[in-house]
């Protein structure tokens, strides 16, 4: 939000400085935009205002370190699924459907005495899961 009370210069208020970009030198880009047309930056979380001399260095030593936290977050996360591939763990949600689960499916489809919802309920999967493992028509 952009607002100016009478006699004082132009703020842009923002909650988070980690909220008006996504790397530091995108925040600095912006800062220095708003400079360039007369707005001043102020981040309501940090009490950083950028409209001071102080204020504007403080502002470039706490985005350097949003940027290392969020750079650091990102190197501990890749770490750590590679820890967990390693130790033979797999990621992303189980599949729905058996290799075995599709052979039953397959059947009840090509057996016909069934409505496809009615097989989809019972393997415990939607209508679209079914036709994606199984195909619109299973002769095979």
């Amino acid at each position: 939000m952009i607002r100016s009370i009478a006699g004082t210069p132009l703020e842009a208020r923002i909650p988070h400085l980690d909220r008006l970009a996504r790397s530091l030198k995108q925040l600095i880009a912006t800062a220095e935009d708003l400079q360039s047309r007369n707005i001043g930056l102020v981040s309501l979380t940090e009490h950083l205002d950028t409209t001071t001399l102080g204020g504007r260095l403080v502002f470039h030593v706490f985005g350097a370190i949003a940027e290392f936290e969020k750079a650091l977050i990102k190197e501990r996360t890749t770490a750590g699924l590679a820890e967990a591939r390693r130790r033979g763990r797999k990621g992303g949600r189980p599949l729905a459907f058996t290799p075995d689960d599709i052979i039953a499916a397959r059947a009840l489809m090509r057996a016909g005495d069934l409505p496809v919802r009615t097989i989809a309920k019972r393997m415990g999967v939607s209508l679209a899961t079914l036709y994606r493992h199984v195909g619109k028509r299973s002769h095979g």
